[in-house]
């Protein structure tokens, strides 16, 4: 059994309770500072909180589902918890770095796990241009929004949104329209994983938009920047057999 120092953190979800308590009392716990590696028991969302908060550690995290869909969490197994850690498979995450100007001049950044994306505010649809490093790839998109996903993230959102799957190891984003109206057969496009995206709003007066860094917003943007944070990575650790990788191309003959 590994002897590596264990730090659980858990969701306010009833469900995580009884975990965490029967993971401490079998394993013992210390601080995510002075722990090898951090367990995050809770969902998807709660892994997502946990990933965010450490993101400049270098310490990996592993999750234990107490969720629904789980798809960065791996199975209770409150028995062979230590054995699968340490036999554990790794996947390096990059995040986002969003850049968001909103109309009263402000500038706002947040980083991403999953994807930037950009909403309507009001009924009205949003109208879009979209530049890929400095050049305008698209002049006008009318649509309830758009997003911009990172491979990690390409099974959450951009994927109800019908956009594609991307393996964790592709190095590429996915450019992912919401409802779009005009053009009406425009599904988005597959990126290098080192574009600079800019999104700019038409009209943002009468057809406000919003911006949001998987669950941070920020109001009546007229102009939002997205990359990729390379000099960023987190660790996150899956059961052996049941990577990441897997998991993602499991999910493409998933039907």
């Amino acid at each position: 059994m590994t002897t590596q120092k264990l730090a659980f953190l858990a969701s306010d979800k009833p469900e995580a309770a009884p975990v965490l308590a029967a993971l401490e009392e079998r394993y013992g716990t210390c601080p995510p500072d002075k722990a090898d590696v951090i367990v995050a028991i809770g969902g998807d969302g709660f892994m997502l909180d946990t990933l965010r908060t450490h993101m400049a550690s270098p310490k990996p995290i592993y999750g234990v589902n107490c969720g629904t869909v789980g798809f960065l969490m791996n199975p209770q197994d409150l028995e062979g918890l230590a054995d699968n850690i340490a036999a554990a498979e790794p996947a390096n995450i990059h995040p986002l770095t969003m850049t968001a100007t909103t109309a009263d001049g402000r500038t706002e950044t947040a980083k991403a796990i999953n994807e930037v994306s950009l909403f309507r505010q009001t009924r009205q649809s949003a109208r879009l241009r979209i530049l890929v490093n400095g050049k305008a790839r698209m002049e006008g998109l009318i649509c309830d929004g758009v997003l911009l996903a990172t491979p990690a993230g390409s099974t959450a959102y951009n994927l109800s949104a019908h956009g594609p799957i991307l393996p964790i190891k592709s190095q590429m984003l996915a450019l992912t329209p919401i409802s779009a109206f005009r053009p009406r057969r425009w599904r988005g496009a597959l990126l290098p994983h080192d574009a600079v995206v800019t999104f700019e709003t038409i009209k943002p007066d009468h057809r406000p938009v919003s911006a949001v860094a998987d669950n941070y917003e920020v109001r009546d943007v007229v102009s939002v920047t997205a990359q990729e944070d390379r000099s960023t990575s987190m660790t996150v650790l899956f059961d052996r057999g049941h990577s990441l990788d897997e998991r993602i191309l499991r999910e493409q003959f998933d039907y």
